[in-house]
């Protein structure tokens, strides 16, 4: 796996005194870095919104064109799950029990995902080379979207501010029918996949049978029992719609606005910064004091936090970004955030625009 180096010197010792008191905040208040009952209670709001709508059609509850509106609750539900509860768990600290972790993780592969394919993507090159181009896949290019001042620029570009939106409506659909298939094959052809320990036949049958059993789930029984085929495939296109936004912008405010920074990949490159200093540079939080969307979101607004510290349940988040926050401040370094998230989606659309043009 190709890699970057890290400098080693922190003059401020940001990162340091930052653990060492985020550290203090859980022993003086004798609480665990995993999530609690609120996490519970957030699953269970969000896994209803998922099952109910989809219980009440096989049923019959629900039928003909209503069940469109079904669709459109469990595409909120689909985000809920994928925002607060697979995220938390695929990194471990939705609980302190491994096996419900393991478990939460695979609510992923129910709303359609791989939670093997994520994990390398997000857990292992996203959070290791947050905003480096040719490593965080994340900012590679995309059909029609250049994400990094170091991609590929095309001449339909300079638009993509406008298109973009659009384009994110349709991000889980091609994340569940063709992202998760190409990223396996990568992984397997370049040997992360036997090397972060898992069997490479055994993963891609695993993806076959699960992508075969959600579409005929989704799809398939909701058409034999619920309504005519042609409104279940309207129905399951307007539930990744409703998704795929909201999942695609939430993560798309943390890293492409303006204030982040951006890398380029070069072998036997040494940047600049320890790796907590490039998270603090290349992450934006945005919406901080807005307590309602950091409980929708599963407290991504909190992404700097996260970042610094991907082992802590972002039910933590609200509390430990004063202490970041403070000390970043101390240390005279920059903190990049957004009063709220039309404010950083403003930003976004900025980042898109100048991005499009340099």
């Amino acid at each position: 796996m190709q890699t970057v180096k890290f400098s080693k010197v922190d003059p401020t010792e940001f990162f340091k005194i930052t653990r060492h008191r985020v550290n203090q905040y859980f022993k003086k208040n004798n609480i665990a870095k995993t999530g609690n009952y609120k996490i519970y209670i957030k699953s269970f709001v969000m896994l209803s919104a998922y099952l109910v709508p989809y219980i009440l059609m096989l049923s019959g509850v629900i039928s003909g064109w209503w069940t469109l509106l079904a669709y459109v609750v469990m595409g909120l539900g689909t985000a809920g799950v994928g925002l607060c509860i697979m995220h938390d768990a695929n990194h471990g600290t939705f609980s302190k029990h491994k096996i419900v972790n393991r478990l939460m993780g695979y609510t992923l592969n129910m709303i359609g995902g791989s939670s093997f394919t994520w994990k390398v993507q997000h857990n292992i090159l996203h959070h290791s080379f947050t905003n480096i181009y040719e490593l965080d896949e994340d900012i590679d290019d995309k059909v029609l979207l250049r994400l990094s001042p170091h991609g590929k620029k095309r001449w339909y570009h300079r638009f993509q501010h406008i298109y973009a939106w659009a384009l994110y409506g349709l991000a889980t659909v091609s994340w569940i029918l063709i992202k998760d298939f190409k990223q396996l094959v990568h992984y397997n052809r370049k040997g992360i996949t036997k090397d972060t320990g898992f069997n490479p036949v055994a993963e891609t049958i695993a993806l076959i049978l699960t992508k075969i059993l959600y579409i005929a789930l989704i799809i398939v029984v909701p058409a034999i029992v619920a309504a005519k085929w042609y409104i279940i495939l309207l129905g399951f296109l307007i539930l990744h719609v409703v998704a795929g936004f909201f999942i695609t912008v939430i993560f798309q405010l943390a890293h492409v606005v303006e204030g982040a920074d951006h890398h380029h990949f070069q072998k036997e490159h040494e940047l600049d910064n320890t790796w907590a200093l490039h998270q603090l540079s290349t992450t934006a939080n945005f919406s901080n004091k807005n307590r309602v969307l950091t409980w929708l979101i599963g407290g991504l607004n909190y992404q700097i936090e996260h970042h610094l510290f991907p082992n802590i349940s972002h039910i933590h988040y609200p509390e430990i970004s004063k202490i970041v926050k403070k000390t970043a401040q101390e240390c005279g370094l920059k903190y990049n955030e957004f009063v709220s998230i039309f404010g950083a989606m403003r930003s976004h659309a900025r980042m898109l625009k100048q991005i499009g043009v340099a």
